[in-house]
């Protein structure tokens, strides 16, 4: 699904106050691979009509303020580079500010390989910044889409206080054949699904996209309380 789909499914309104649009990506490596970077970047904007492989901002579910996030698999296969770590970087930064949940949707090929380096050192900047949100005691719902996979699953994507997928997702660091290839042993019949992840204990609850929503409403409830404005719960403080 688009963006657009997304907030219409999970947010009141279908509402994102957008943040961090205006970083964009550079060219910090000289990266060649048969096309410039810069090239690569213009095609997948005029594909998508997006400016990176993320989307954050603010929005709502069933009234309660919420961090939102979401990867963009049909932008460079929903890469991690600067840009993306960055803005996922201060999505949790703003969220520890305003102590409100987060809710982050991953669908990604991993780190982005024309930023080297600098894209794999994503991996530990959004885990740091998530540590920093761990301290207000908010939850951080992680969802994981058809493919999340590389750094993106090495990094945030498993990192939830609830671990949420999709049905028949294929999450984990390598992809099957890279792993039979390396072992050379024939591996499980749905490996690396989200079944099987879930019989393992390595995910929390599956739920299909139809039923997302009002099950992120249920675990914000009883992670989150009862209260659903922290406006309010910031007043009833200051008199109490």
């Amino acid at each position: 699904m688009d963006p657009t789909s997304w907030r219409n499914l999970l947010l009141d309104g279908g509402k994102l106050e957008a943040w961090d649009e205006h970083i964009t990506t550079g060219d910090p490596l000289r990266f060649f691979d048969g096309k410039d970077y810069p090239e690569r970047i213009r095609l997948a904007k005029e594909k998508t009509g997006r400016n990176e492989g993320i989307e954050v901002g603010k929005g709502s579910i069933d009234g309660r303020p919420v961090g939102y996030g979401l990867y963009l698999f049909r932008f460079m296969g929903g890469s991690m580079g600067s840009v993306t770590g960055e803005r996922i970087t201060r999505l949790f930064e703003r969220c520890t500010e305003q102590k409100m949940p987060c809710l982050l949707l991953h669908a990604s090929g991993g780190a982005r390989m024309q930023e080297g380096i600098l894209s794999l050192m994503q991996m530990a900047k959004t885990v740091s910044a998530l540590r920093r949100f761990r301290e207000v005691k908010k939850p951080f719902i992680s969802i994981c889409l058809h493919p999340t996979t590389g750094g993106v699953a090495a990094s945030t994507a498993f990192l939830g206080d609830i671990n949420l997928v999709e049905p028949n997702a294929l999450i984990g660091f390598a992809g099957p054949r890279v792993i039979e290839g390396t072992i050379r042993q024939q591996l499980p019949e749905g490996f690396q699904r989200s079944e099987f992840l879930l019989d393992h204990g390595m995910v929390d609850t599956i739920a299909a996209r139809s039923e997302m929503k009002a099950r992120i409403s249920t675990l914000l409830r009883h992670l989150d309380g009862g209260s659903r404005s922290g406006t309010n719960r910031a007043s009833h403080s200051s008199h109490g």
